[in-house]
């Protein structure tokens, strides 16, 4: 439809949708990785609907957000539930779980900080230190990555700043 249809998709995910001359590829491009997703769920469900215009490209779009969103938040509640941490703040555990979505060096960044959190507990237990208070650190590590593309700064002054402002303890911090 003369890129109507492109542009609205485009506009309403925040993506750049991105069509060369590869047959049946197209790119989806976008620095945060939640609205990447948020888009390539939304595409595919377009698609297989066949009926793509701008209200239903909103509508979509509108539906997949809030799955999103859901899981995010049952990402992160899993994995605070995961490392033994029963008291964190509900909104910095959704920023926990949209670690899901985000690679570092190839590796998922949730499940490396959960690894990060498992090694952290053993460091405590050898060195006679509070695990909990380990393991919620090690799991935080990298929490500021989940902004990097929004905010400036190292991720890791970042993350302290976000755990500090959702009530983390200095020693977590």
């Amino acid at each position: 439809k003369e890129g109507r249809n492109i542009r609205t998709f485009e506009q309403v995910t925040g993506v750049e949708v991105v069509i060369d001359e590869t047959p049946g590829a197209v790119v989806l491009s976008a620095f945060d990785p939640v609205r990447r997703e948020v888009a390539r769920i939304a595409l595919e469900k377009l698609i297989e609907d066949g009926r793509i215009h701008p209200s239903s490209i909103e509508e979509t779009v509108g539906k997949v957000r809030q799955e999103l969103d859901q899981t995010i938040r049952a990402e992160g509640a899993a994995a605070v539930l995961e490392i033994g941490v029963s008291d964190m703040n509900p909104e910095l555990a959704t920023i926990v779980g949209k670690l899901k979505y985000r690679t570092s060096y190839g590796q998922n960044s949730l499940s490396h900080a959960k690894e990060v959190a498992d090694i952290m507990n053993v460091f405590a237990g050898e060195l006679g230190l509070d695990p909990v208070v380990a393991r919620r650190a090690g799991l935080l590590h990298d929490i500021g990555k989940t902004v990097s593309h929004e905010v400036e700064g190292p991720h890791a002054l970042i993350g302290g700043e976000m755990a500090r402002k959702y009530g983390e303890p200095a020693d977590v911090v």
